[in-house]
């Protein structure tokens, strides 16, 4: 047999394989989320559980990535689009839809959360106990958070709490917002994937951003100064939901619901904050390797924003209250959860 003949049956045997394989799939899951392919969350979180998934499921399951918004939609959409089935699988920042998951909003509090493991395990030990009425309508996979974060200042440097007056600062999420208010900022309000324009065209002054955004965005390049926060607490956190369309899930058979099973909850949470408290490390190294500079909000600094953000908590008390909400028991639990976390 000539060579264009072997290749030729070698290029069948091939496609009848591929073809055995996508057979052996009995589900296929699109998996949408609103970072580009190069961020962390993609790369050393989203495509490694996926693989796992379709290892661990023996090819049953193959999972689908769509990063960037490929799918469509603006990023306050996704949990909708896996709600609708839209998405069978979505990643989302829960603040981007203010008002919608008012329990989880305690993690979000001005200096409550500690590393991004210990936070997102008791968020989401959280989240099985308080927020089965507000995630009844999806299958979640996991709730966590990022590393605390810091600020990210294009011009100015901030030092004290009186650096922030009259600038602009983007707020992640409604709470923040009252409290960069209290810090006398205008703040306001957008996904990450429109900051780096934003800071450019000095629409913004200021990102609240941990690292781990900064370094796919290529913010470090937009800005010359970067604030952290150094105490007990971090500043602020965010939240993220990574859900499953409940009537997909429901719909496998018990043995491939195990393999899901077996890659969510508590356990899965610690591993993604883990991810994240060990690359905020990695990405900041950029921003110092750009020649950026550094300054810290530390000791009696520390002490004074702290108690100039002490109004947000009552204000989130009061609020959640009037609501009916048990916020005074709500807000013990979360700190007993994390303080939990962070001695195991």
């Amino acid at each position: 047999m000539n060579y264009v003949g072997r290749k030729s049956l070698a290029l069948i045997a091939g496609a009848v394989l591929s073809v055995n394989a996508m057979a052996e799939a009995e589900y296929t899951l699109k998996l949408h989320h609103f970072l580009p392919p190069m961020s962390m969350a993609h790369s050393k979180f989203l495509q490694p559980w996926a693989e796992k998934v379709e290892a661990e499921s023996e090819g049953r399951i193959d999972i689908e990535l769509f990063p960037a918004m490929q799918l469509g939609g603006k990023p306050p959409q996704l949990f909708d689009q896996v709600r609708k089935g839209i998405s069978d699988i979505t990643w989302t920042v829960g603040g981007y839809t203010p008002g919608r998951f008012p329990k989880a909003t305690v993690f979000e509090l001005p200096f409550m959360p500690g590393s991004a493991k210990a936070t997102s395990m008791a968020l989401q030990e959280y989240a099985e106990q308080e927020m089965q009425d507000e995630l009844k309508d999806v299958h979640v996979l996991a709730m966590h958070t990022h590393a605390p974060g810091s600020l990210h200042s294009r011009e100015e440097s901030i030092k004290t709490a009186d650096d922030l007056d009259g600038l602009k600062v983007r707020a992640p999420n409604k709470v923040m917002a009252s409290a960069f208010k209290e810090l006398g900022a205008n703040t306001i309000f957008m996904p990450v994937t429109e900051m780096p324009s934003a800071i450019s065209k000095g629409v913004l002054d200021v990102a609240a951003l941990p690292y781990e955004v900064v370094l796919p965005t290529k913010i470090y390049e937009l800005v010359d100064y970067h604030t952290e926060i150094k105490g007990d607490r971090g500043l602020y956190t965010q939240f993220f939901i990574f859900a499953m369309n409940k009537d997909v899930y429901e719909d496998m058979p018990a043995d491939l619901q195990k393999v899901i099973d077996n890659n969510s909850g508590v356990a899965l949470a610690g591993h993604i904050g883990s991810l994240f408290d060990d690359y905020e490390i990695f990405a900041r190294q950029y921003a110092a390797d750009n020649g950026n500079s550094f300054d810290y909000v530390e000791g009696a600094e520390y002490n004074k924003w702290k108690e100039m953000l002490a109004p947000v908590r009552s204000e989130w008390i009061e609020e959640m209250n009037d609501d009916d909400y048990e916020a005074e028991r709500l807000l013990e639990k979360a700190e007993g959860l994390i303080k939990k976390y962070e001695n195991m």
